[in-house]
C-alpha cells in the first residue's frame, strides 16, 4: 500500500490515518500516567533515599545514550510501521511480566531499575519510527505537521499527565498490580491500532554499509546544521533542569508540600492541565513572536515557573507553577520538532531524529542523579533553585541558534529542494508577520 500524498486544498484537515496515531498515542498515554504515577509510589515502598529515586529516574532515559544513534539508523532501514508494532508488543510482555512479579512480591529496587531501561529502550525504536513516519503521512507540509504534533501533544497531556496519575494513584491504593496490568492494555491497544496504517513504500536498494556508518552519516548531518543543533540543545538543557527535579518530585511532594498520595496525583495534573493549554497557544505564539521568538519566550516563563514551585511551601501555589510550566514546555515540544520534520530529508529522517533526541535526552540521566545528589546534600528544594538558573541559560541559547531568521531560511531552502511553487505559505506556521 502506497502512502497517500495530499494536495494542498486538502491540507485544510488531517487523513484519516493521522485519527489513528492519534487514538494509539492517547491510549498509550493514559497507560504511561497510571505507569509513571504509581512507579514513585511503589518505590516509596522499598526506600526513601532520594539517590534511588535519581537512579529511577534516569534509567528510563540511559536508552537513549546507548543505542539512540543505532535506533534511528534501524527505523531508515526498517519499515517504520512494523518498528512500532513490535516496539509496543514488546513493551506490553514486558510490563505483563512486572505486573505478575509484584503479584508475587519479587518486583525490588534492582528489578524496577531494569524495567525502567527496557521499557526505555522500546521506547527509543518506538518514538524515532513515529516521528520519522509521520512527515511521510502528512506530505512534509509545515502546517499540517504543526497541526498534528499539536494534538499529539494534546491528547499526551490530557491523558498522561490529566486523567492518568490521579486514576494510577487511585488503582493503586487499590491494588499494586493494577496500574502495571493497565499500562501493558494500553501497549497492546496501541500496537493493533498501529497496524492498520498504511505502509510506507518500498525502498530502493542501496550499497551495504554499516549500521554504524549509518548512524554517523544522521549525526554528522546534524552536528553541521546550527538550526538543527539548537532545536536539539534548547530542550537538552531543560531536560537538564526537568530531570533533576523530577526525580525528587515524590519526596518534595511528600515532605515539603505535604501531600498524600491522592494529593500527589492531583498535583501532577496540573502540569497537563497547563500543557493542555499550552497546544492551544503554540500556533497563536509562532504566528505572532515567529517559531524562534516563541522558543526564547517559553525557555524564560519556564525558568520563572521552576523557581516559583521550588520557593513555594503551599501546594496550590506550586501547582500553579506546575501548570504554568507545563504550558511552556508544550509550546516548546510542539513548534521546535515540526520545523524539524519539515526540512529533513526522508531517507535521513529516522537518524536524524534519533541523534537530535539523543541530544536532547542525553543531559536527562546527568540531571536526574544530579538533582538526587544535590537533594541529598543541599534539601528538596536546591534541584528546584539550580534547575531555574541552568534555565535562564536557555532562554539565552534559544535566542541565538534558534531565531526566527534562521528558521524561516531553513525552511525555504527545504521547499525549493523539494519543488515547491509557493514556499511562502509554508512558512506562515512558522514566522512571524514581517
Amino acid at each position: 500500500m502506497v502512502i497517500r500524498r495530499w494536495s494542498r486544498t486538502e491540507r485544510t484537515g488531517l487523513p484519516a490515518a493521522f485519527h489513528r496515531i492519534w487514538a494509539a498515542s492517547a491510549v498509550s498515554s493514559l497507560g504511561d500516567g497510571i505507569y509513571y504515577s504509581a512507579l514513585p509510589l511503589l518505590a516509596l515502598t522499598l526506600t526513601r533515599d532520594s539517590t534511588v529515586f535519581g537512579m529511577m529516574e534516569a534509567v528510563t532515559l540511559l536508552p537513549w545514550l546507548v543505542f539512540g544513534l543505532i535506533g534511528g539508523a534501524l527505523v531508515d532501514r526498517w519499515d517504520r510501521r512494523r518498528t512500532m508494532v513490535s516496539a509496543d508488543l514488546c513493551r506490553c510482555a514486558l510490563l505483563v511480566a512486572a505486573t505478575v512479579a509484584v503479584a508475587e512480591g519479587l518486583l525490588n529496587i534492582p528489578v524496577l531499575i531494569a524495567v525502567g531501561f527496557l521499557l526505555g529502550a522500546g521506547g527509543v525504536l518506538f518514538d524515532t519510527a513515529s516521528m520519522a513516519y509521520l512527515p511521510e503521512l502528512l506530505d512534509r507540509d509545515p502546517q499540517s505537521l504543526q497541526r498534528a504534533n499539536s494534538r499529539l501533544q494534546g491528547a499526551q497531556r490530557a491523558l498522561d499527565g490529566f486523567v492518568g496519575p490521579p486514576t494510577g494513584s487511585l488503582l493503586f491504593s487499590l491494588s499494586r498490580t493494577v496500574p502495571f496490568a493497565a499500562d501493558a492494555v494500553s501497549f497492546l491497544f496501541s500496537s493493533l491500532t498501529i497496524r492498520t496504517l498504511p505502509a510506507r513504500p518500498k525502498k530502493a536498494a542501496k550499497p551495504e554499509t554499516s549500521i554504524l556508518a549509518d548512524a554517523r552519516v544522521g549525526a554528522a548531518y546534524l552536528l553541521h546544521h546550527r538550526l538543527l543543533l539548537g532545536l536539539s540543545l534548547r530542550p537538552a538543557v531543560g531536560n537538564f533542569a526537568f530531570c533533576g527535579t523530577g526525580a525528587v518530585l515524590a519526596l518534595f511532594a511528600h515532605d515539603t508540600l505535604h501531600l498524600g498520595t491522592a494529593g500527589y496525583g492531583a498535583f501532577l495534573t496540573t502540569e497537563a492541565v497547563g500543557g493542555l493549554g499550552g497546544t492551544f497557544v503554540g500556533g497563536w505564539l509562532g504566528a505572532r513572536l515567529g517559531t524562534g521568538g516563541a522558543l526564547t519566550l517559553t525557555a524564560v516563563v519556564e525558568a520563572v515557573a521552576l523557581l516559583g514551585v521550588g520557593v513555594s511551601s503551599n501546594a496550590y501555589l506550586a501547582g500553579a507553577g506546575f501548570a504554568v510550566l507545563g504550558a511552556a514546555m508544550t509550546v516548546t515540544t510542539t513548534l521546535g520538532p515540526s520545523v524539524r520534520q519539515a526540512i529533513v530529508p526522508d531517507e535521513l529522517m529516522g537518524r536524524v531524529g534519533a541523534a537530535a533526541r539523543l541530544i536532547a535526552m542525553s543531559a536527562g540521566p546527568i540531571g536526574a542523579l544530579s538533582g538526587g545528589w544535590l537533594a541529598h546534600f543541599a534539601g528538596l528544594r536546591a534541584p528546584f533553585l539550580a534547575g531555574a538558573g541552568i534555565l535562564v541559560l536557555m532562554a539565552c541559547l534559544a535566542a541565538r541558534l534558534t531565531s526566527n531568521s534562521r528558521i524561516d531560511a531553513a525552511l525555504a531552502e527545504s521547499a525549493r529542494l523539494r519543488g515547491a511553487t509557493d514556499p511562502g505559505t509554508d512558512l506562515a506556521s512558522f514566522s512571524a508577520s514581517r
